[in-house]
């Protein structure tokens, strides 16, 4: 997994908790932003099934926020995530670009983990 997301100003630190686990239904994606003393992190949450996703909330293609314009960003069947700006598309597994202006561009993954009370997490490092 690429570690693009820690270039980031204000990327939060590895362990900071964001929502419990529950809070989020299969199916659903959640944005959220981090807040810290260094500044603003958009974050977007994916549940496929029991597995958590996670990106920077910023499309490649003009780093606004996927979720800009609507929070409809999921697809009926849950493999591609749409920026509501410009209908760029990626695979919600991988976070590449896989239509319109999202080609050639990727999502920054974020890892995320479930800690020993339920809650999502930023992990600790990414899975290989």
């Amino acid at each position: 997994m690429s570690e693009a997301w820690q270039q980031y100003r204000s990327a939060p630190a590895r362990g900071t908790r964001l929502i419990p686990f529950t809070e989020l239904a299969a199916g659903e994606t959640r944005t959220l932003t981090l807040q810290s003393e260094n500044g603003s992190f958009p974050l977007l949450l994916v549940r496929l099934d029991d597995t958590v996703l996670a990106y920077v909330n910023a499309c490649p293609h003009q780093y606004l926020p996927l979720d800009q314009r609507g929070s409809r960003l999921l697809s009926q069947d849950g493999e591609q995530l749409r920026c509501t700006n410009h209908d760029a598309t990626f695979s919600v597994r991988t976070g590449e670009g896989i239509g319109g202006l999202g080609l050639g561009c990727a999502l920054d993954p974020v890892p995320v983990s479930v800690d020993d009370e339920d809650w999502l997490v930023i992990a600790e490092r990414s899975e290989p």
